[in-house]
């Protein structure tokens, strides 16, 4: 039976957002389907307005309850850096989850990372480090992406751009006004192809 995917993100200035979309590319092309899911915002609209945040996208359902996600397989998560680690919002989401901490609802599941930073060194491979630590008190089994199925495009130093072993990435600069690259959004696309891969072997047996 094929594998039930969902692509669960939080996203200030849709920088997380279009490499959701591109993993989900990814999904598909490799023959699967994933739904999309928002984490709730938890700063005020006043507050955002201040810091020039565009809407939230209204055609992506907005996931509040982590109960949701136990009818999954597996997760690819969406996270903007914040310090090196968790955004507030992703955080909220986490501490609404003590009964699938409990029970064990999110057991034996996998989960991959997609990520963001205003910089380069501003702490992709930190947050997913620190991401880790909650997977492991939910049981959570993490696939990182790697280099085998993205060398060349992995260890191309001829641009900038975000990304690595950990998780697809990228960087937006101090002001959030640095889109996606090409290269970005091609490494979340091969990202998703393969987790999806992986995902499959494990719902079939035959990992």
């Amino acid at each position: 039976m094929a594998p039930k995917i969902a692509i669960v993100y939080y996203s200030m200035y849709g920088h997380i957002r279009q490499l959701a979309e591109a993993e989900k590319k990814g999904i598909e092309k490799a023959g699967g389907t994933a739904d999309l899911y928002q984490v709730a915002e938890t700063l005020p609209q006043e507050v955002l307005d201040k810091m020039y945040a565009p809407p939230k996208p209204t055609d992506i359902p907005v996931i509040d309850d982590p109960s949701t996600l136990e009818a999954y397989d597996a997760f690819l998560i969406g996270i903007p850096t914040r310090y090196g680690n968790f955004p507030t919002q992703w955080k909220a989401f986490w501490d609404k989850s003590g009964k699938q901490w409990s029970s064990g609802g999110f057991y034996g599941k996998l989960a991959g990372f997609f990520l963001s930073t205003a910089s380069m060194g501003g702490g992709q491979e930190s947050t997913a480090l620190a991401a880790i630590s909650t997977l492991a008190h939910h049981g959570i089994l993490y696939v990182p992406f790697g280099y085998a199925k993205a060398f060349a495009q992995l260890v191309d130093v001829t641009e900038v751009r975000g990304g690595g072993p950990w998780g697809a990435g990228t960087i937006a600069g101090s002001d959030g006004s640095r889109q996606p690259s090409e290269r970005e959004l091609e490494l979340a696309t091969i990202q998703g192809e393969w987790f999806y891969k992986t995902a499959a072997k494990y719902a079939s047996g035959t990992a």
